[in-house]
């Protein structure tokens, strides 16, 4: 029984990586960019709702939409003035762009929010289930995180396919000049994609938080990594991919810090990165781009 709680809690765990790790595919699919900054949106999405619920009194449900508002915002904000000026410098300029913009979000939290943990109250407020006369539960929590991600999933399939936004994105994402030169707006594009994973940032940070209910200004820190790391086990630009490699990820963290060791759960889940691009560095799903030069 307890093998079939762990896996559950992973599944959980991993669902909530895989709505992370969403952010970064799809950035990267389209923008050809990493944001490293993506980890710190999910932690200002959580402080937002913690706000919201606790000061000003609002359903967590409402709270959780004002967070994807803001976050949303936040998100077109920061690739406008952060990365859309650099779209065409090197990969590195990129990266250390995005791990300055990492560092004002985390020390912007510190000035308003302080570095005294705070405790997140849950968003679900319906009870566990028991099953097999107790022996296995299933919190709410984890219920809804796998919920959700389906849903994510589905919708962002469906959206990307069907949808004429959607189908700019895959352009954007195959070609970006000849795209542009068909009349799509690049620019447009790539803000709506960061918007799109902003916005989801701020549901994976509400879920985390409710799962694992501490809060504080580097909470997203971890949890964005180990999301980088699902979406390159899953094969980061594959949206199928990041939801096999969040699920798998979570799954082999949960079985790491109980049969393995609680201590070196971060260590396991991070071989697991150098394991897959030393072996297979497209990921899981991913596919080999052959470019002519």
């Amino acid at each position: 029984m307890a093998f079939l709680s762990n896996f559950i809690n992973g599944l959980g765990l991993g669902s909530i990586y895989a709505i992370i790790a969403l952010g970064y595919t799809m950035v990267y699919g389209i923008a050809k960019m990493l944001n490293f900054a993506h980890g710190d949106v999910i932690m200002v999405g959580a402080y937002v709702s913690y706000v919201s619920i606790i000061s000003l009194g609002t359903p967590p449900l409402l709270a959780l939409v004002i967070a994807m508002a803001v976050c949303t915002i936040l998100g077109i904000v920061i690739e406008r003035l952060a990365y859309r000026p650099l779209r065409a410098s090197a990969s590195l300029a990129v990266l250390i762009t995005a791990i300055g913009v990492s560092y004002l979000l985390q020390n912007a939290a510190l000035l308003i929010w302080t570095s005294n943990t705070k405790v997140y109250p849950s968003i679900v407020s319906f009870p566990p289930l028991h099953l097999f006369g107790g022996k296995l539960t299933i919190t709410g929590e984890m219920l809804i995180s796998v919920l959700t991600c389906i849903v994510i999933m589905i919708g962002l399939t469906l959206f990307t396919s069907k949808t004429k936004t959607g189908k700019a994105m895959r352009a954007v994402s195959e070609n970006r000049d000849a795209a542009e030169l068909m009349g799509i707006s690049v620019n447009r594009t790539i803000t709506i994609t960061f918007a799109i994973g902003s916005a989801l940032a701020a549901v994976a940070g509400v879920l985390y938080c409710s799962t694992y209910p501490v809060l504080n200004p580097t909470v997203g820190s971890i949890p964005g990594i180990k999301a980088f790391t699902a979406a390159v086990l899953g094969g980061i630009g594959s949206i199928p991919g990041t939801l096999v490699g969040g699920l798998l990820l979570g799954i082999i963290e949960i079985f790491g810090r109980a049969y393995i060791s609680q201590e070196l759960g971060n260590a396991i889940v991070f071989a697991v990165l150098i394991i897959i691009l030393l072996v297979k560095p497209n990921g899981l799903l991913g596919k080999k781009v052959n470019e002519k030069v």
